[in-house]
């Protein structure tokens, strides 16, 4: 176990330091001067241009100015924002807790529906099965915004059951209720593919021989699903919802957009388009790093759930 998390740390850190490099050279792939995307076609002075040029160290050779960012970087200083005039950090933090509550509210529908629709279509052959099967390859067709446009009107603009895009939500419960929409067109696609994953996975587990010996020996049915079917299908669901958490991470500014909702991923939109590479910087690794640290832990809580599983993703004998 030791060894193993060592290597992974390591792992990680190698991807993170490659990613770090790569988000900071792309600043000086991208065509034209830095100083003129800093302006925004405002006009300047030699001496503000050259101020410019000193403050972000353009002319300092390229390994040195990412030494000096990613230095910074470890600090928590991720630089200054050109649209917003103030610390991405503190920009950052402002915006932290929209994802984090909507990513959250996500996930759980994500693991609540899919898992209870995939554990319906196994147990339910026939009429209930095809359904669940047609209506998750809807979900699983349908992009967020679609969903987002959908949801909106028909639950807020017809029905008027909860609100649109905007609005300034007060407490925790408004706000959660603010979210409800947003959440629901983030999670309808991995949700259904959580439930074709849940639907093989049990599927798979039905038909295996300790099962039948189980109701053989007369074991109730609701007892033989949870203790022998559902549990050992728990390994391919971790796995798969891991990641798929993880895509929500990733997949977030759509619909942060789509409903104006105040979080990482619509800053991220609004930097890209204001060409506020600071920001820009700062949201992209911060998203590789949350996905590789779920991906981490998703690895490390595998063999934890299915002990058949090893830490290096092979059954055991």
């Amino acid at each position: 176990m030791p060894r193993y998390l060592l290597g992974r740390a390591a792992g990680l850190l190698g991807v993170l330091l490659v990613t770090s490099f790569v988000v900071f050279a792309s600043v000086h792939l991208a065509p034209g001067d830095p100083v003129a995307f800093l302006l925004h076609g405002r006009p300047a002075t030699p001496e503000t241009v050259t101020a410019l040029r000193a403050e972000y160290h353009l002319d300092d050779p390229l390994a040195v100015q990412y030494a000096k960012w990613l230095g910074g970087v470890l600090h928590g200083d991720f630089g200054r924002s050109a649209q917003y005039h103030q610390d991405v950090s503190a920009l950052l933090g402002s915006r932290l807790t929209g994802t984090v509550l909507l990513v959250g509210y996500a996930a759980l529908l994500v693991t609540v529906g899919g898992i209870a629709a995939g554990t319906l279509a196994a147990l339910r052959p026939g009429l209930v099965d095809r359904t669940v099967l047609i209506g998750t390859g809807i979900a699983t067709a349908t992009p967020s915004f679609v969903s987002a446009i959908g949801l909106v009107s028909l639950f807020s603009v017809h029905l008027g059951w909860f609100p649109g895009p905007g609005g300034t939500p007060e407490g925790l419960g408004d706000r959660l209720y603010h979210l409800t929409l947003p959440a629901f067109a983030l999670a309808t696609t991995f949700a259904g593919l959580l439930a074709r994953v849940t639907r093989s996975a049990m599927l798979d587990e039905l038909g295996r021989e300790h099962v039948d010996v189980a109701r053989a020996r007369g074991v109730a049915g609701r007892t033989v699903v949870r203790r022998h079917v559902l549990r050992n299908s728990l390994g391919p669901i971790v796995t798969v919802g891991g990641t798929m958490l993880a895509g929500l991470l990733v997949t977030t500014s759509i619909v942060e957009t789509a409903f104006d909702v105040p979080g990482i991923g619509s800053l991220l939109v609004q930097a890209v388009s204001a060409q506020d590479f600071a920001v820009v910087q700062a949201v992209t690794l911060l998203s590789v790093a949350a996905f590789v640290l779920v991906n981490l832990l998703v690895d490390l809580l595998a063999p934890l759930i299915d002990p058949r599983l090893t830490l290096h993703g092979e059954g055991t004998s």
